[in-house]
């Protein structure tokens, strides 16, 4: 019998001595203690060596799969004529009994005899030592994880976590840089600031024009493009207020200008470098979100790989963990975007539909980056038509937004009223118009003498209610009783009135219960126009009685004034 144990270095074939050991399963294991007592169980037979390592990764990549390579295939034809042969997997010894018609064994001995040849494998095979069958399996083993993994070396996202890092460095060294220049150099010729705007443009015109005397034979059109900036610094030049400055200081300050171009040149080569990086790692990503946003997104998530983990929710505030922890804490609404608000897809839209794009640009980039991540493809056909349909939905927003402000000036669209009896495309209605019927109108029957004559008494008593009391009090008291007659007067009638009738007269009935109800606001009026002239009579006795007590008092001055008078004459 025959055993056949894969290497990283090649196949080899072992026979089995003593078959009869198999049999004693449980001290199996002592037989392999040592090298000269696994030689007396089993000796090398054959060997067949690996040419490279592809060649290595396509035999191991089949028998993982249980298939026999093709070297294998020729290797075992050739040494296992009429032999038995075990295996350690029973599904490739079932693939090589059906294409070599070789018999195959798999059993718990042969296990426990693959274990002991894994145990002793650098004794038994000659020229193998163990210094080498380590670096074969470690490297083996890396070609072997790439393969399963579809791993590319060009597809290494560390390079892009290390080159958006250093370009935000570059982004704040060169902004610090440029305004040391602006500020050095604007002792000497301040009004250079507010003339060049640009960093770069500035540290330029700095290092090719030194003294400000020299820009008015300079000419600066390579480095300005407009005319009328470079003829406003010349006016300037004329006559700056700034200080002299020695060449040494002159000298220094160029030399800065030198760093703050080379800066700026490497910055771009960076920035070009960054961008081919993340259109062969991240082509979907990229044409969704941008370079520099796709590359944030990696950098912020640790790997390509960590980001393709992450839901679309988490994608969206990625980079706004205070604001969120934050509003979580204080109970207010958490945010809407994070690292994703910088995408030109969300700088279109208007501030009322930016959380709307925002969330779908943060679904579409979910899945671009699992595409990028795990996917075969190397092309960003899945991120096109994702920006494609994210702006598609931006333009109905914007338009439904438009439709409804223009429907009316309110902002509201118009109603059209629903006619249900008009025949369509015609004036004429379906079913004829109701006529006026002046037989189901009601009308009010006239007012009689009594109600009218009640109504001028109501009159003259609210006339004579509304007058100002302007009469002595002799003419009140007279009044008083006049209107206490008149009060008996009415009593008697309501007695008169209140009397049973005869039985059937039900009109004559309603009259006097109309005449009760008029005749109580009547009463009332009475009653309150007493209450008043009583309170006038009040007043006009208090205001008579002040009138004597001032005549008496006048009087006993007057009686006092005599006396003395009188005195003084005796």
């Amino acid at each position: 019998m025959l055993v056949l144990f894969e290497t990283p270095a090649g196949f080899a074939l072992f026979k089995v001595l003593d078959e009869g050991k198999l049999d004693k399963v449980e001290d199996l294991w002592k037989e392999f203690t040592t090298s000269d007592s696994a030689r007396k169980v089993v000796e090398l037979k054959a060997f067949n060596k690996f040419e490279n390592t592809s060649d290595a990764l396509s035999a191991a990549t089949l028998i993982i799969d249980s298939k026999p390579s093709k070297g294998l295939r020729k290797f075992l034809q050739k040494h296992c004529e009429g032999e038995t042969l075990a295996v350690a997997d029973s599904k490739l010894g079932n693939a090589i009994k059906e294409k070599l018609k070789i018999d195959c064994l798999h059993n718990s001995a042969v296990m426990e005899l693959m274990r002991g040849l894994r145990n002793q494998l650098t004794e038994l095979i000659t020229g193998l030592g163990a210094q080498d069958l380590g670096p074969m399996s470690l490297g083996l083993s890396h070609s072997l994880s790439r393969y399963k993994l579809k791993f590319s070396p060009e597809k290494v996202d560390t390079m892009i976590i290390q080159a958006i890092g250093l370009l935000d460095d570059l982004d704040k060294e060169l902004n610090t840089y440029a305004m040391r220049v602006r500020e050095w150099y604007g002792w000497h010729f301040p009004e250079l600031t507010k003339i060049v705007t640009d960093n770069i443009q500035y540290a330029k015109v700095v290092k090719m024009m030194g003294n400000r005397t020299n820009a008015v034979n300079l000419d600066f059109s390579e480095i300005l493009s407009d005319e009328e900036i470079e003829t406003q610094l010349k006016e300037a030049a004329v006559i700056s207020m700034g200080t002299e400055v020695s060449d040494l200081d002159l000298s220094n300050i160029r030399e800065l200008c030198d760093q703050v171009l080379a800066l700026s040149e490497y910055r771009t080569q960076l920035y070009d470098y960054l961008k081919s990086r993340m259109n062969t790692i991240a082509p979907n990503l990229t044409a969704l979100v941008g370079e520099l946003v796709g590359a944030r997104l990696i950098a912020h998530g640790g790997s390509l790989l960590n980001l393709a983990k992450q839901p679309g929710s988490t994608i969206q505030i990625l980079g706004a963990e205070k604001a969120l922890f934050r509003a979580l804490k204080t109970k207010h609404s958490t945010p809407k975007y994070g690292l994703i608000y910088h995408a030109s897809l969300i700088g279109k839209a208007s501030q009322k539909h930016k959380g709307k794009i925002s969330r779908s640009l943060a679904a579409k980039t979910a899945l671009a980056i699992r595409y990028d991540a795990l996917g075969d493809g190397e092309d960003n056909s899945i991120g096109a038509e994702s920006r494609l349909k994210l702006e598609t939905r931006l333009q109905v927003l914007e338009n439904r937004e438009l439709g409804k402000s223009a429907g009316s000036t309110k902002g509201k669209p118009k109603i059209e009223v629903y006619e249900k009896d008009r025949k369509k495309g015609a004036g004429a209605l379906t079913t004829p118009a109701k006529t006026y019927n002046p037989a189901a109108d009601l009308v009010l029957a006239e007012e009689t003498p009594k109600k009218s004559e009640l109504a001028s008494k109501k009159r003259k008593h609210h006339e004579v209610k509304t007058e100002p009391s302007a009469e002595p009090a002799d003419e009140a008291i007279q009044e008083d009783g006049d209107q206490e007659d008149r009060k008996k007067k009415k009593k008697k009638s309501k007695e008169s009135e209140e009397a049973p009738a005869v039985e059937g007269d039900g009109e004559k009935k309603k009259k006097k219960k109309s005449k009760e109800a008029e005749d109580e606001p009547a009463v009332a009026a009475a009653s309150e126009g007493e209450k008043k002239k009583k309170k006038k009579k009040k007043k006009s006795d208090a205001d008579g009685e002040d009138v004597v007590m001032q005549t008496e008092e006048s009087g006993k001055k007057d009686k006092k004034k005599k006396k003395k008078k009188h005195a003084d004459d005796e």
